[in-house]
């Protein structure tokens, strides 16, 4: 017996027939124990329910004689169907669950993320026939606000979206997806006009705003930057034949569970079925579906864990960071995600425990591996991907072209030999080859490209013999690995030897190789023939057209050879040299108009440095690690891969070049022995070491040390000639400029690097002058100028995937829009900003970001938030061995904080701290923000006036706008002055104040 709530109160049986239920009251009685899902229910409950203060004469037994009544109808619909309808003591209930309740049903599936099958039980309104009774209102409610959550996350088309909106004008998520429907439909303006419509009606019914989510929204349409969930599948080049019932189920089974694993021998097609499955649930997931490649990963490396993790970051496109425990950043920021780990089996323990944190920390996950073996976790689905179905012997035409495996052999055999098919004459060859290959579909590929040579019949006739020869296989092996692995030696012996040759030294390279790589590789002078050749065995897969890489299963089977050979260690030195020469190579193209190119190729082959790195330290090949990580180091800095850096320079401990970037990379993750390792190197360093070592440091707030370094660096790159150094220096002086406001010296330094870098078109180079010069341009108050600068940056950024940069740009963004007052942009480039640097491990523009949305904050009214988000600034700089560049400004804006909320001792006090922390940075735009802030909550107020004097001279004398959003503060302080001390009395202590320097004034408040 099953029951229905989504729409009119309905019961049918479980062959689908409708239970006819006699009686308003009967019918009432159903819908009221179905409102309480199988909890029981009071008899003065339900009788209140039923008749209200109409009561009939015999209340209880009324109530006793309708359920009687009810268990009757159930009973008559299909036997034993009383049962359900349970009493207890003064009570009753209705056994139902998600198996047989509509609404039960609704709720597990959106738990699941099947929206599509959740929707679509709703026949209609929830408890239609009952929905004006009050004992349904809450439950009725509940339902509907379910419902239309799940519609606005469903892909509906924008017509089913505008009729939602029009029934229910105020509901912001539905605003939200009829927005999104309206931008991705191309019709832009139609999706700002459908906010702007909300906005109104919120504002006449309500006198409200729209949620900042919504704003947030709408400023993406209008940037037309909205997000789209990250899907990395790769496109199938051919169809999947066969597996449309292993679709279906694998897909069930990703709705109900969380862990999916498929297993199998190699070559049964594990991973081209889970692509596929992953394909078709996409849109169950809003932050999309990710592919993680695990064959690069392989149990020989130095550290299996961190390689693990580090693919895992690379998928998600995040950047490592010390900030926080690896696995935890990851869970972090999985939300609603599949996480599709490929190739498992050889790292199957460290995949377990990687995957069993994820699954406990981030609820929203849900993954589907593919392994050789199970990953033996709680929950685990474990679904063994079966071969194709063969043939039976002497089947006609019709009854093998039904089997799968005839099917994908025939359409593969097709496509490698134009004009062939299955016929009457081809059919019996084709059921013994799919039998004699056990279906597995890497078999039936590795086959049908040779039946342009050979024919089906001679390829029957070559099984034979090949299969007689290994009858045994490897014992323990299963049969079908057995089988597989004769397919690949058969394979392997139709190679002319210069083919045998270069495919078993392609095995020594991860995830793939350029032509290049493959010629040196292999020590032979030109490969790309022979490539072509064995992709049209498919024995090598080509990837982006330019790449190419070996099947896993052929990659096992090529090891081996080289081991038998005696090939695999030169084979392995020679794939170390090269990729030493390659980084080398690509170094100085990653400082030049070629960046963004060297930048890709780099990225294409980061296993192939890893295997590189982990061969030459495993050998003692010290001085050639040495030489690899000193041409990656800078490619790390640029893609943001601070930890991998460190790992791998910590691996040749005692060089100094690796010490120099070291040193560097430890002030980008806040290491406490930076300043140590700076000093233990900084005799050997160059100009380059010296500039970097300035430059990572800047934000530690050394500047006095940093500054140093930079003059010297200067001198040498002007004695050498090197422009990049040269303007590489001036932009870092330029943020050293910036800190103390120094107006001149910022403009000419950024000035000068920007024409430099442009003319090297070193657009990293560009990024930072622009960025300073954008900073040049909010100082004094060309707000539009730096806004364009600042988006100008961050869409050269965003073009080449420097994705640290594009988070500076939107901090900087958001901190101009905090001066023009234009809070909700400042949050929204503040959330984007801080969403970046999370990812991308920028704790500078981390803390930037977080500083943009409590100014936002304060500004708008919501003072927890920005306390909450202030304070957590200053506690994790006051954890630092030294003061960090920002703690100034945000001491200062905590103090107008505590000012606004009523406490102005704390508020002194940080004004204070404050001024003496902008003192030490010679900041004396911060010195007068502080003044100001003392001015606003000390009791004196002559002292105040005079405080406030001081601080507009300096303003004044350095040319210091005070921006419209600062604008508030300072008048506040000024009518408090004003009104204590009448106007004769407020301006003779302010003009004491003009002739005082910041550094006197502050000193009067020390004598108090």
């Amino acid at each position: 017996m099953r029951f229905g709530v989504l729409g009119p109160v309905t019961a049918w049986t479980d062959a689908g027939t409708p239970v006819v239920i006699q009686g308003l009251k009967v019918r009432a009685l159903l819908a009221d124990l179905l409102v309480h899902e199988g909890r029981p229910v009071p008899s003065d409950r339900l009788i209140d329910d039923l008749w209200g203060s109409e009561l009939p004469g015999n209340p209880s037994g009324t109530l006793s004689a309708k359920v009687s009544q009810l268990r009757r109808a159930l009973e008559d619909a299909e036997p034993g169907s009383r049962s359900l309808v349970q009493s207890g003591p003064a009570a009753y209930s209705l056994a139902v669950s998600a198996a047989n309740c509509d609404a039960l049903r609704f709720g597990e599936l959106l738990a699941a993320g099947s929206l599509d099958e959740a929707l679509a039980l709703w026949r209609g309104p929830a408890y239609a026939d009952f929905a004006d009774d009050a004992f349904t209102e809450t439950a009725v409610a509940r339902l509907t606000d379910q419902r239309l959550t799940a519609l606005e996350r469903a892909d509906l088309p924008v017509p089913d979206l505008a009729a939602l909106v029009k029934e229910h004008p105020l509901r912001e998520g539905l605003r939200a997806a009829h927005m999104k429907a309206l931008y991705r439909a191309g019709r832009q303006t139609e999706a700002l006009e459908s906010f702007d419509e909300l906005r109104q009606l919120l504002l006449d019914d309500l006198g409200l705003d729209p949620g900042p989510e919504l704003v947030a929204l709408q400023q993406s349409i209008l940037t037309q930057e909205l997000p789209h969930a990250r899907n990395n599948l790769p496109a199938q080049m051919t169809e999947l034949i066969g597996r449309s019932d292993a679709l279906a189920d694998i897909s069930a089974r990703l709705g109900t569970s969380r862990l999916v694993t498929l297993t199998g021998p190699g070559g049964v097609g594990k991973t081209r079925l889970a692509l596929a499955a992953a394909a078709g649930v996409t849109d169950r997931f809003a932050d999309g579906v990710v592919l993680v490649e695990l064959a690069a990963v392989t149990p020989d490396a130095l550290s299996v864990t961190n390689s693990l993790t580090d693919a895992v970051q690379a998928a998600l496109d995040l950047r490592d960071t010390e900030d926080s425990p690896v696995v935890d950043r990851l869970a972090s920021v999985m939300g609603s995600r599949l996480l599709v780990l490929d190739n498992c089996e050889q790292i199957v323990d460290e995949v377990a425990a990687l995957t069993d944190r994820l699954l406990a920390a981030a609820p929203g996950l849900r993954v589907l591996a593919t392994s050789r073996e199970p990953l033996g976790l709680a929950g685990e689905v474990v679904w063994s991907v079966p071969p194709l179905s063969v043939p039976p012997l002497s089947a006609g035409v019709h009854e093998v072209g039904e089997c799968s495996a005839a099917q994908l052999f025939v359409t593969r055999a097709a496509a490698a030999s134009r004009g062939f098919a299955l016929t009457d004459e081809t059919v019996a060859d084709v059921a013994v080859l799919c039998r004699r290959l056990d279906g597995i579909p890497l078999a039936l590929e590795l086959a049908a490209t040779r039946v342009r040579a050979l024919g089906v019949r001679g390829l029957v006739a070559r099984l034979d013999d090949r299969f007689r020869l290994l009858a045994t296989g490897h014992r323990g092996a299963a049969p079908r690995q057995q089988t597989l692995h004769a397919m690949i030696d058969w394979s392997w012996e139709l190679l002319d030897p210069d083919e045998q040759s270069v495919l078993r030294r392609l095995a020594v390279h991860a995830d793939g190789c350029t032509a290049d790589a493959a010629a040196v590789v292999c020590g032979e002078d030109d490969v790309l023939d022979v490539l072509v050749r064995l992709v049209d065995r498919s024995l090598v897969v080509p990837v982006d057209g330019e790449r190419f890489r070996l099947l896993e299963s052929v990659a096992a089977y090529c090891i081996d050879k080289l081991t038998v050979t005696g090939e695999l260690e030169s084979s392995r030195q020679r794939h170390l040299a090269y990729y030493v020469s390659l980084a080398e190579t690509a170094r100085p193209g990653l400082f030049g108009d070629g960046q963004g190119r060297w930048l890709e190729l780099l990225d294409d082959d980061s296993a192939n440095f890893r295997t590189a790195l982990d061969r030459a330290v495993a050998t003692g090949q010290l001085d050639l690690a040495e030489r690899l990580v000193d041409a990656l180091a800078w490619y790390w800095f640029l893609r943001g891969r601070y930890v991998e850096a460190m790992r791998s320079l910590e691996a040749v401990p005692g060089s100094a070049r690796a010490g120099v970037w070291r040193a560097g990379f430890m002030y980008l993750l806040g290491h406490p022995d930076a300043a140590a390792e700076r000093d233990r190197w900084l005799d050997d360093a160059d100009a380059m070491g010296q500039w970097w070592i300035a430059h990572a440091a800047s934000d530690a707030g050394d500047l006095s040390t940093c500054l140093s370094l930079l003059n010297q660096a200067l001198k040498s790159f002007e004695a050498d000639g090197n422009q990049w150094g040269i303007a590489a220096v001036l932009a870092a002086r330029a943020k050293h400029a910036h800190v103390r406001a120094d107006l001149p010296a910022l403009y000419d330094d950024a000035c000068q690097s920007i024409g430099t870098f442009r003319s090297l078109g070193d657009r990293w180079g560009v990024l930072q002058a622009t960025g300073w010069f954008g900073a040049h341009a909010e100082l004094v108050g060309d707000f539009e100028e730096a806004e364009r600068l600042h988006l100008e940056g961050m869409e050269a950024a965003e073009e080449i995937g420097l994705w640290p940069e594009v988070a500076s740009a939107a901090g900087m963004l958001g901190w101009t829009a905090i001066r023009r007052g234009h809070f909700e942009s400042a949050r929204t480039y503040g959330e984007r900003g801080l969403r970046l640097a999370t990812e991308q491990g920028q704790r500078a523009t981390q803390a930037l970001a977080e500083l943009v949305l409590g100014f936002a904050a304060r500004r708008t009214g919501a003072l927890d938030e920005a306390s909450s988000r202030l304070q957590a600034l200053i506690d994790a700089a006051r954890r630092q061995s030294e003061s960090v560049l920002y703690l100034s400004i945000v001491l200062a804006e905590l103090g107008f904080v505590r000012e606004l909320q009523g406490r102005p001792e704390e508020a002194l006090e940080l004004h204070a701290e404050a001024f003496r922390v902008a003192e030490q940075f010679d900041s004396l735009r911060g010195q007068c923000w502080a003044l100001e802030g003392i001015a606003a909550c000390h009791p004196d107020k002559t002292l105040a006036a005079t405080l406030l004097g001081s601080a507009a001279a300096t303003r004044a004398t350095e040319n210091y706008l005070t921006a419209a959003a600062e604008a508030a503060d300072l008048e506040r302080a000024v009518m408090a002055a004003s009104e204590a001390l009448g106007a004769d009395g407020y301006q003779a202590a302010y003009e004491r104040g003009v002739a005082l320097g910041p550094a006197q004034a502050f000193a009067l408040l020390v004598r108090q």
